[in-house]
Order: C-alpha cells, then structure tokens, then sequence
C-alpha cells in the first residue's frame, strides 16, 4: 500500500493534549510580550519534553504558525456554535465581539508572524477566506430572520472593526470595538416602516 493510500492515523489523545498544551503556552508567552521566546523553553512550560513539541512543531515558524491558525479555527468553529445557541442576531453579535479578540490575539503575535520565513501572504489570505465564510453565513440568517438589512455587506462589518483596532490600538481598543460591534448591529437593523 502506498503512502498516498494508506488511511491517516488518528493522533492519539495524549499527543492530541500535548499539542494542544503547546499551543496554549506559546500563546501565552507571545501575549506576555515573550515573542522571542526559545522552544525548550515553550517545552519546560508545556511539561513535556523537547522532542514532543519538535514532533508537533518542527520548528519556530511551525509553532507561530499554529499559534494563529489555533486563533483562526477558534472563530471559525464558533460561528456554528453560536447559530445553534442564539437568535441569529444574538448569534452575529457575538461573533463579532470574538472577533474583536482573534483581532487583539493578532496583533499580539503579529510580531513573530512578520518574521516568517515564507512570509505571511498565504495564511492572510486563508484566514481572509475562512473568516469570509463565518460571517457570511451568521449574516445571511440574520437577514433570512428579518433581524438586519438586506442592504448589509458582511465583509463591512469586519472592516469596521478591523478599522477601529488598526486606528486604536492603544490599551483598552478592544472595549471600544466591543461597542462598536453593537453600534453595528444596531445600525444593521432592518427597518421597520
């Protein structure tokens, strides 16, 4: 059988666990500032050995890279998981505000991401796509409910928020968007004469 047919393997739930410690701690030291961090010392953090995180991570750039894909998955797993909970305007709400704090956790990392060795192109431009999709579809249920206008451009909402953290990214930007996520929404509205 060859390498292309054989079935992938599961990880395993340690492995799993593991990988997921590391993610953790490397976001952690990257949100303290820690952007230089060596990865032995990620390791010491995480409780494992060097050779556990080199499996997961072969290198820095394999680590940071995760670190934001991590992010990103978070948010795009979410938006699923909020149309099951709420209302589809409750649902876009939080969203947003979750977006708010992907945003934040990007600009902390944003340091060693631009230190990439291919560069940061490609996963900006997967990221551009999956966070299109999420909010695509929390808008178009909102709008199908009678809850926002059809006139609303899903990708505006994040712009305006992308814009308030590129234009305040001093401490405490994140309240303020947080509030701008509900300016949005109320300016969203669909209008009722």
């Amino acid at each position: 059988m060859t390498d292309e047919k054989k079935p992938r393997r599961r990880p395993r739930s340690d492995g799993q666990r593991n990988r997921e410690n590391l993610l953790k701690v490397a976001k952690a030291a990257f949100t303290a500032g820690e952007i230089d961090i060596p990865l032995d010392e990620v390791a010491r953090r995480a409780a494992v050995g060097i050779g556990t995180l080199y499996r997961h991570f072969p290198n820095r750039d394999a680590l940071i890279e995760a670190v934001y894909r991590a992010e990103l998955d978070h948010l795009a797993d979410a938006a699923p998981v909020l149309a099951a909970q709420h209302p589809p305007v409750e649902a876009l709400r939080a969203w947003m505000r979750l977006f708010v704090d992907y945003i934040a956790a990007k600009q902390v990392i944003a340091p060693a991401l631009n230190g990439l060795m291919g560069g940061t192109s490609a996963l900006y431009a997967q990221s551009g796509t999956v966070l299109q999709n999420a909010i695509e579809k929390l808008v178009a249920a909102a709008v199908a409910s009678g809850d926002i206008s059809t006139e609303i451009e899903p990708l505006d909402l994040l712009r305006a928020l992308a814009g308030v953290s590129n234009y305040a990214a001093g401490p405490g930007w994140e309240t303020s968007a947080k509030r701008l996520v509900d300016i949005l929404i109320a300016g969203s509205r669909a209008s009722t004469s």
